[in-house]
């Protein structure tokens, strides 16, 4: 008999759950720059576009939604070591690729927006006190980059000990390698953390019948 222990992944949702829209801005639906360094998944923008779905969904059923945008000052002092690597001058204040994107997303007036400047949500953002304050258990993310944003933000979650979800044909990363991978280290971390944008959109119908 195997001695391996088996793995029971938690329900989808826990308690409270809320979505968090990650840096699915202006720039998420045009192609990249010349100027970028980075590969770019070819279907980013129909995984960006999906999104909208559970967006939706989520705001029909009452479910918070937090969206994320990364900003990063003109003069760019805030990059930090985010350009020793693969990325490129990105994000800034004041281009038109760095809004909200409002009308893809149909996000409202009093929607919960927070800016942030490093890769993580939680990382020098107020998240951690607006999750608190809307008694969130559950985080599920959709958004960019699957390896980078998304794969930071969850390992924060985690450990921050939030049931983390990422929604996997609602992300896109720097590459298809780069997304499979980080999909995977998400799902090491919590047993089921990978859903479809139809599993979120059949679990936000349920909760919103339940109402």
């Amino acid at each position: 008999m195997s001695g391996a222990k088996q793995i029971v992944a938690k329900p989808m949702i826990v308690g409270q759950p809320a979505l968090i829209v990650v840096d699915i801005q202006k720039g998420s639906f045009v192609p990249r720059p010349p100027s970028s360094r980075l590969e770019f998944m070819p279907d980013a923008v129909e995984r960006y576009t999906r999104a909208r779905t559970v967006v939706d969904a989520a705001r029909e059923a009452g479910i918070p939604i937090i969206f994320v945008q990364e900003a990063h000052r003109r003069t760019m002092v805030d990059f930090g070591r985010e350009l020793d690597g693969s990325e490129s001058v990105h994000c800034l204040e004041g281009q038109s690729g760095t809004d909200f994107a409002v009308e893809e997303l149909g996000m409202l007036e009093d929607d919960y927006r927070i800016t942030k400047r490093r890769y993580s949500v939680f990382f020098g953002t107020d998240m951690e006190i607006l999750l608190k304050g809307l008694g969130v258990q559950t985080v599920i993310m959709v958004g960019g980059f699957t390896d980078v944003c998304v794969h930071y933000s969850f390992v924060d979650g985690h450990q921050m000990d939030y049931y983390c979800r990422v929604v996997e044909d609602c992300v896109s990363g720097s590459s298809y390698r780069a997304h499979d991978a980080a999909l995977e280290a998400m799902e090491y971390l919590q047993a089921g953390a990978r859903r479809s944008a139809q599993d979120m959109v059949d679990a936000f119908a349920a909760i919103r019948q339940q109402a």
